[in-house]
Formats: C-alpha cells, structure tokens, sequence
C-alpha cells in the first residue's frame, strides 16, 4: 500500500503527464468509489458538496473538523489519491495540514475569495513548511477567485488574475486554479502567460478534455457540479412522487446489488474507518 508520501508525490506527477488530470469532486463515500470505479486516477472532494450534505451552505460555514471528518471518510474508502477542497483553510493553516495528513488526504485546494492577495500567498508558504515539517509534500493547488467575483473590465480581470497566479506559485502553489473561464481564447492566454500547472472548472460549456489538452491545460475539476446534479435528480423524483403519484423515476436508480458491491469485501479497496464514537 502506498504511503501518504508516495500517493502525494504521485498525485503531483498527474499535473505534469501527457494527459490532462480530470478530477471527479466526491462528496460522500458512495460518490469517492463511483469515481474510483469508473477509473479515474485521483479524487478531489468538493466543499459545497460537502457542506451541504452536512447541513451547511458553502463558504467555509461547516467547521473544519466536521469538513476533515468527512474528507477521512472519502480518503479511508479509496486507494486513489484524496485532494480536499478546504476554502480557505480555516484560520489555523498550520494545523489544518496537519489535521489534513491525518485523514489520509494529500492535497488541498485554498481559495483567496475576498482576501488580500499577499495574506493568502502567506497561507499557501506557511501550508508548505507545515507539510515539510510532517514529511509529506503535499500538492497545494491555490484558487483565485478573480473571475467569479466578475469585476473590472476584461483585461484589468486577465492581469490581476495572472499577477495572484504568480505570486501564490512563488509561495509554494503547484497548480493555480482559475474557475468562471471556460472561453478557450481566454484558457489559450493563461496558458501561454503563466508557466505552471493551470486548473480551470468544467462547466456546461466548457471545451471538451482533448480540447483542453491542446490548449495545454493541466488539471481540469467539476467542483458542485455532479453533487448539484444528483440534487437536482432527487428533487425531480421527490416532486414527480409528490404531484403526480408515479414512481417511474425510481427507474434511474442505482442498481442495489451494485450499490453493496461498492463496499463488500471482494470490490472495496480499502476497509471504511469505524465511525467515531
């Protein structure tokens, strides 16, 4: 079994591979081993799927314990590498790595959303050393959120967005994330201006992954989007039940046997940690 050092480092070596790294976001267990069943080579988790699952809006509103709690669940049930979107890294970054190597993960995801972008390069430098100090090098992947915050002009949107890019690289960022761009004109130009791996947010409408790849992409991730997908595919259910009195949407679902298979002995790779007490 790989150790929290190897799968990091392997996990590192997907965003510099001839291929691009397309990473499913899991939510729960069932979601994790879906995404490792289909084949994919890492998971990432997503923090407004998690959140609420957990009975919290997004945004860094669930508490960190509850958010790692959960992200030890997804890591202990798959043998594929775990990188845990965690916001903003709660207050205490240096505790969060280590809270985080304690649930098996090997990466995170830290978003700058409103902060000052000098403050969040001084969390990704510190999320470094906290990482070297317990021997794992962990893959940092740091998200601006120029773009989804949608001000200024075009350009003006384009240069702050690649001037955090550089900065959070420089602190110790592996990858830059650069979610609401998905015109590829605009991919084309981060790739071209920032010498790093690039993490863009598929979206409806976003270039497909060989498209992506010939744009030189590295990482490509869908956040919310199949958590919101399979919300949306409940509600539907739940208001055809309520409405209408039929139960024809229940012909979507997953198949039982398959569900256990999941976690049985013979399909599970890897034993679920006990829940706590």
């Amino acid at each position: 079994m790989a150790t929290s050092a190897e799968k990091a480092e392997l996990f590192r070596a997907l965003h510099h591979g001839p291929d691009v790294l397309v990473l499913p976001n899991a939510w729960d267990c069932v979601s994790a081993r879906i995404f490792e069943e289909a084949g994919f080579p890492a998971i990432a988790t997503t923090s407004a799927g998690i959140a609420n699952a957990m009975g919290y809006p997004d945004g860094q509103r669930i508490p960190r314990e509850e958010m790692l709690a959960v992200v030890k669940r997804i890591a202990g049930c798959v043998t594929v590498p775990v990188t845990a979107d965690l916001e903003g890294g709660y207050d205490d970054i240096a505790g969060t790595i280590a809270r985080l190597l304690e649930t098996g993960a090997i990466g995170l995801n830290l978003e700058d959303a409103e902060r000052d972008p000098a403050q969040h390069a001084q969390t990704i430098a510190t999320a470094r050393r906290a990482a070297h100090d317990l021997e794992v090098n962990v893959v940092i992947n740091a998200r601006t959120d120029i773009y989804l915050a949608g001000v200024g002009d075009p350009a003006s949107r384009f240069k702050r967005a690649c001037e955090r890019s550089n900065a959070y690289a420089a602190a110790g960022a592996d990858c830059v994330f650069i979610p609401a761009v998905k015109d590829e004109e605009t991919i084309r130009r981060f790739v071209e201006a920032l010498h790093f791996p690039l993490n863009f947010l598929a979206v409806p409408g976003s270039p497909p992954v060989q498209r992506l790849k010939e744009l030189g992409v590295a990482r490509v991730s869908v956040g919310s989007g199949i958590a919101r997908a399979a919300m949306a595919l409940t509600r539907r259910i739940a208001l055809e039940v309520k409405t209408t009195g039929s139960f024809d949407g229940l012909a979507q679902a997953f198949p039982y046997d398959e569900a256990n298979q999941l976690f049985s002995a013979g399909s599970a790779r890897h034993p679920l940690p006990a829940p706590a007490q």
